[in-house]
């Protein structure tokens, strides 16, 4: 089973982390029963909450191939109202978390869901600069604080030997949101463009927002806090799965308040390899209609049911993946390889082959790698962070890392506007994957073998 993450030396933790006993569970079978229990109840729901997310957040992506003609924005205008959302996200993100400890998941992500909702389907109503980066900018405000959120979510039901199968599902949902988003948004855009007088690309912001809002109603009902609400649990379920929790919180070599994860410097080591990764995750959900418009394809639909390809093998390859790394109890050197295999995947895209099924192959390697990254990379942190440190350190290292969505897409813009072409970002992306790689491999220790 996976051990936590080795502390600072010389901290009074430096003790080898030896997981909780099995106290409530006479059998892995049985413990086995209890978290697929566990994961029929709590998964699901929040499964498609989060591929709504994401389909809310890389619809913008698909808009741009209508949107910045009817408008008249730039590559660089462009980019930056993309980039605006990440400004408010990242504002809000620490307070967000620390909300949801205070008040409960239940209530938080129902908030959350209702306004990204209602901001994102205003988005159909933008027809000036102005308009579009004020209402990017609520949507990262309103939406800050629920992937983190997530996180920590889960660590209320689940131990870290467990998590990295856990997020890969959600991350998973990146991919599913693409290729519903290739699906759905290229035949709203085509198909309904013009329909009372309004273009394709408004059609699209006015369909998805609408089910963020139906499920930010339904939280309020299906979600509870914790296992101690769970209704669904009897007291030996319930009792089993906290002891699994807190024994192991006191246990693991982790930073515990929030003034201790606020001066630990592997927490802003976390927060660069995040930045790093999400960098070339996001430029793939917001540039890959783009790219693939590049390879030679033209038709708004046909690009986006291309953009299913990359997204749905990705989505296989994650989750084998990452649950090899739960699997081998592993995380440092599986991270490396998808982060650096990554990078020189994105490296050869600069290659521009004749062949259309070459350059989608690397795409789609290029997109597996780089998903599958994700899930293994919060197990780490996940498992590293615990006590008062949890709700704030998750969210810290998330909104650092998330800057990416601010410089990103205006540095790709800004490149494409003067160059005529994503090479020198795609050059640049590799090598912050490459870097992000080494900084795990280097920067936190191998943990010592743990006893069962």
């Amino acid at each position: 089973m996976p051990q936590s993450i080795a502390p600072d030396r010389g901290s009074e933790a430096a003790r080898p982390y030896a997981a909780p006993a099995h106290t409530l569970s006479p059998s892995d079978a049985q413990d086995d029963a209890l978290y697929s229990k566990v994961s029929a109840h709590v998964i699901p729901f929040l499964f498609i909450c989060y591929v709504v997310s994401f389909l809310d957040r890389i619809n913008i992506g698909f808009a741009q191939l209508q949107m910045k003609h009817d408008l008249g924005f730039s590559d660089a205008m462009y980019g930056l109202g993309a980039a605006v959302f990440y400004v408010g996200y990242v504002l809000c993100e620490v307070p967000s978390n620390m909300l949801l400890a205070r008040f409960g998941a239940r209530r938080t992500f129902t908030r959350i869901m209702l306004l990204w909702g209602i901001a994102s389907t205003c988005m159909m109503f933008v027809s000036s600069p102005t308009q579009f980066y004020a209402l990017r900018f609520l949507l990262g405000v309103f939406e800050a604080g629920f992937f983190p959120g997530i996180v920590l979510y889960l660590t209320y039901w689940y131990p870290a030997r467990r998590r990295a199968a856990v997020f890969s599902i959600f991350f998973a949902g990146v991919a599913v949101a693409g290729v519903l988003g290739g699906l759905i948004s290229g035949w709203i855009m085509r198909d309904l463009a013009g329909v009372m007088g309004l273009a394709g690309w408004r059609w699209m912001f006015a369909i998805e927002g609408v089910p963020a809002v139906v499920l930010g109603l339904m939280a309020a009902f299906w979600l509870v806090d914790g296992p101690e609400k769970a209704k669904w649990l009897n007291d030996a379920e319930k009792a089993h799965l906290i002891a699994q929790r807190d024994g192991e919180q006191s246990h693991a070599h982790s930073t515990r308040s929030f003034g201790a994860a606020l001066r630990n410097p592997r927490v802003y080591l976390f927060a660069f390899i995040y930045f790093s990764l999400t960098c070339a995750s996001l430029t793939l959900n917001f540039w890959m209609p783009l790219m693939i418009r590049d390879f030679g394809v033209h038709d708004v639909l046909w690009i986006s049911l291309y953009t299913v390809i990359p997204n749905a093998v990705g989505a296989v390859g994650l989750m084998w993946i990452a649950r090899r790394s739960d699997r081998r109890a592993e995380r440092r050197w599986h991270f490396a390889a998808c982060t650096m295999g990554g990078g020189i995947a994105l490296a050869l895209l600069t290659l521009h082959l004749a062949s259309f099924a070459a350059m989608m192959a690397i795409l789609s390697v290029a997109a597996v790698l780089i998903f599958a990254a994700l899930p293994i990379f919060w197990a780490v942190p996940s498992a590293y962070l615990s006590g008062k440190a949890a709700a704030a350190g998750i969210a810290l290292i998330s909104s650092i890392g998330i800057t990416s969505g601010i410089v990103s897409p205006w540095v790709i813009g800004l490149i494409k506007t003067h160059t005529g072409s994503m090479d020198n970002a795609l050059y640049l992306l590799a090598a912050l994957l490459v870097a992000s790689g080494a900084a795990l491999v280097l920067g936190v220790p191998a943990p010592k073998k743990a006893a069962h």
